[in-house]
């Protein structure tokens, strides 16, 4: 965040002082969305608004920019600016750096950004571990192996897992997965299902 001063008059003004930080974050989202590339608003905040920038960041990153000064009254004023029509491609992991422990266990890794059509983790099964046999979402699954081995079971067979596959998992279709002796990490990706606004997606 950087400092900056006095602000152009006619840009709009979003207050959200004397009210809780997530229905200021919903009513400053709002207003940013409404944007024009270049248009700029201004945030009139009486706490410093730390949390609301990492939110901006999680969802906009390098599309905005966002400048914060302080008045007299020790309130807060944020000038924000639409650098880009949408939010920008970016990298959200290196899968060769996000190796765990063999006990590692469950979402290790999650796509954050809450306006997103995907989602997608990191799911790790320490050694000898399992998920058990379960009938899968009404939605395709992508996965592909990073670490270790194991087993897929499915309806009628099983799959060796090992690191570079890429498997599909048919919507509603049956499977278990078993870790071998090292464990097993593979990345799953699909259709996010429907949520209301922007928010912070719950692993899938």
């Amino acid at each position: 965040m950087s400092q900056s001063g006095t602000h152009n008059a006619a840009e709009r003004e979003v207050d959200i002082r004397g009210i809780s930080a997530n229905a200021g974050e919903r009513l400053t989202l709002q207003a940013y969305e409404k944007l024009q590339v270049n248009d700029s608003l201004i945030l009139l905040n009486d706490r410093k608004p730390d949390e609301l920038y990492e939110t901006f960041e999680c969802e906009f990153a390098g599309s905005f920019s966002w400048n914060t000064f302080s008045t007299d009254a020790g309130e807060y004023r944020v000038r924000m600016t639409k650098r880009a029509a949408t939010a920008l491609p970016r990298i959200v992991a290196n899968t060769t750096e996000l190796a765990t422990t063999s006990d590692a266990k469950g979402s290790v890794w999650q796509l954050e950004p809450g306006a997103r059509d995907l989602d997608s983790n990191i799911i790790a099964l320490p050694p000898h571990d399992e998920i058990a046999q379960h009938v899968g979402p009404d939605l395709d699954v992508l996965i592909h192996v990073l670490h270790g081995s194991g087993e897929l079971e499915t309806e009628l067979d099983t799959i060796s897992l090992q690191p570079g596959l890429l498997l599909w998992l048919p919507k509603k279709s049956q499977r278990r997965f078993t870790a071998g002796p090292d464990g097993l990490q593979y990345f799953t990706v699909h259709q996010r299902k429907p949520t209301l606004g922007i928010t912070t997606g719950s692993p899938r």
